[in-house]
């Protein structure tokens, strides 16, 4: 009998090891791409950092605990998990552009794979930092065939004033009320603390054109010619983005 039950304990044991074996795997492939960002972070995020510390030194020690809580706030959300990540799928989706023209994702797709990333709006310094730093590394996308397409919730007329201000040279695409940003998945609710100091600040009902608060995750993906997501980075963190260093080099494994 006593035999019997420490085969039963280690059989049981084994199983325990093996299943956090696999659980440990699976989080390392969920993590591969952005352990791969981190490794290769170099001058964009140089300057979010700069920018993010500047910021900081202006803040109330009331005003930098609000935002504190609205970044926890969204990783215990659960997003991260939910959005669309490597190896699913994306929808297709038609949105027009700054001059009011309709954009599909798979028509573009035909052409080659598509960089996808999302800017919160033009108020937002980090996206413009961000933007900036696409728009110089927009001739390296093209020579990897790739076609380079900006979301934000943004009205048109809101999001015209930013490509010209930044005189950007790819396409921006107005995903009033988030809809497309909701099926990948990368949409969330503000807190209500840090929405007042938005609206006060800029107005963002004004800019997006409702009062729901939300917004996108700084998201990027690399989509290939059949749809599926190569690349991915998510962060919680709007000071955090993709590195166009690790874009490029993405693209090129895609091309070769």
């Amino acid at each position: 009998m006593i035999k019997k039950n420490v085969s039963i304990l280690i059989v049981i044991f084994a199983i325990t090891i093996g299943c956090q074996t696999k659980e440990k795997k699976e989080v390392n492939s969920n993590n591969q791409i952005k352990m791969e960002s981190t490794k290769k972070q170099g001058e964009l995020e140089a300057l979010l950092t700069e920018r993010a510390e500047a910021s900081s030194k202006k803040f109330s020690e009331e005003k930098s605990k609000i935002y504190a809580e609205g970044l926890a706030d969204i990783k215990n959300s659960g997003i991260l998990g939910k959005a669309l990540n490597v190896g699913d799928k994306v929808p297709d989706f038609t949105l027009n552009n700054s001059l009011d023209k309709p954009v599909s994702l798979y028509n573009e797709l035909k052409n080659g794979p598509v960089v996808l990333t999302w800017y919160r709006g033009g108020w937002c310094p980090y996206c413009n930092i961000t933007l900036h730093s696409l728009q110089q590394k927009l001739p390296e996308f093209k020579k990897a065939g790739a076609t380079l397409i900006a979301l934000t919730p943004e009205l048109p007329d809101k999001s015209l004033s930013t490509s010209e201000k930044h005189n950007l040279e790819f396409t921006v695409l107005s995903d009033i009320g988030n809809k497309v940003g909701k099926e990948f998945g990368v949409v969330y609710q503000l807190t209500t603390a840090v929405a007042s100091i938005y609206e006060a600040g800029f107005g963002l009902h004004e800019n997006n054109g409702d009062d729901s608060n939300e917004l996108p995750l700084a998201a990027t993906y690399i989509i290939d010619q059949n749809g599926i997501i190569q690349y991915a980075f998510l962060d919680a963190d709007y000071k955090k983005r993709a590195e166009p260093d690790v874009l490029v080099d993405a693209l090129n494994k895609i091309k070769n």
